[in-house]
């Protein structure tokens, strides 16, 4: 149950507080507030604009804590009112124990204005939670994956397709770093029930995983070049770098050309068409 009747005019607050520009969306039109309408809250939490109205009015109890987490992102709550967000709606608030996917207004201020560059951003077991209209473009649109589908070392080590290609000394680099930084997400996070589960269904599915693991391999993912199979604009040979948040273990993860290059000239055209001609794809590995 929510607390005190609280959470609606807590939610209405900072719903009107954030800007349409602010969030990617167009400001024209007759508002009666400056901030955002329930249906575009909707939208960008994934949830229903009824669904919001309900929470608003306090005739929807118990919200998930993925439709929290959801919200918090949308309305780009900080750190300290993401877990006032959680305590309203009666659920406890992310512990230090397990991982965070809470992306900080400053964060995504910058993943809006990098709108050139393809980037995604991943938690510290590498699931995918955000990402921008380049790297859709490049990679296939993610919004469709569920759960595993969208874990980059979970579709690697059990064959889901994708565009990235390795050459056999990449590959064997990806999947050493990849284990390892896994391994290490596991000690940060001892009470983090879905990274061991993780853990435990790659074992028990990759027995390529399963023997990195079990070889206690060190190491952490920082650069690399990889080979992007677009099926519109072709091969693309990119640099591709992992970047750690200050102050959490969430990962940007950029892509990028050297100028005057041909791999520059086709992400400017993928920037051009976005998604629109695409055919469908499902996303790989970072």
């Amino acid at each position: 149950m929510t607390e005190s009747g609280e959470l609606g005019p807590a939610l209405r607050h900072w719903r009107d507080r954030v800007a349409p520009a602010a969030v990617g969306l167009p400001g024209g039109g007759p508002r009666r507030a400056a901030g955002l309408r329930r249906e575009e809250l909707a939208m960008l939490a994934g949830v229903s604009a009824d669904y919001i109205t309900r929470l608003e009015q306090g005739r929807a109890t118990s919200p998930s804590a993925q439709i929290l987490t959801a919200l918090a992102r949308a309305l780009r709550l900080s750190t300290q009112e993401r877990e006032h967000l959680f305590l309203l709606a009666g659920q406890p608030p992310p512990t230090a124990g397990r991982m965070s996917t809470h992306i900080t207004p400053s964060i995504q201020r910058l993943l809006d204005q990098l709108d050139g560059t393809p980037l995604s951003v991943s938690d510290a077991s590498w699931n995918l939670i955000s990402w921008n209209r380049p790297w859709a473009a490049l990679f296939g649109d993610p919004s469709l994956l569920v759960g595993r589908e969208r874990n980059a070392i979970w579709r690697h080590f059990t064959g889901l397709p994708g565009r990235v290609s390795h050459t056999p000394e990449q590959e064997i680099r990806f999947e050493t770093v990849a284990v390892a930084d896994l391994r290490s997400a596991t000690a940060r996070y001892p009470a983090d029930t879905d990274l061991r589960s993780l853990v435990t269904g790659l074992r028990s599915l990759s027995p390529r995983f399963a023997e990195l693991w079990d070889s206690h391999v060190v190491g952490v993912h920082e650069s690399d070049r990889k080979t992007v199979h677009h099926p519109d604009v072709g091969p693309l040979t990119l640099d591709c770098d992992a970047l750690t948040v200050p102050g959490s273990d969430l990962r940007i993860i950029v892509y990028s050309a050297a100028p005057g290059t041909e791999a520059a000239d086709k992400l400017r055209l993928l920037t051009v068409i976005g998604t629109q001609t695409m055919r469908p794809s499902w996303p790989q590995a970072r």
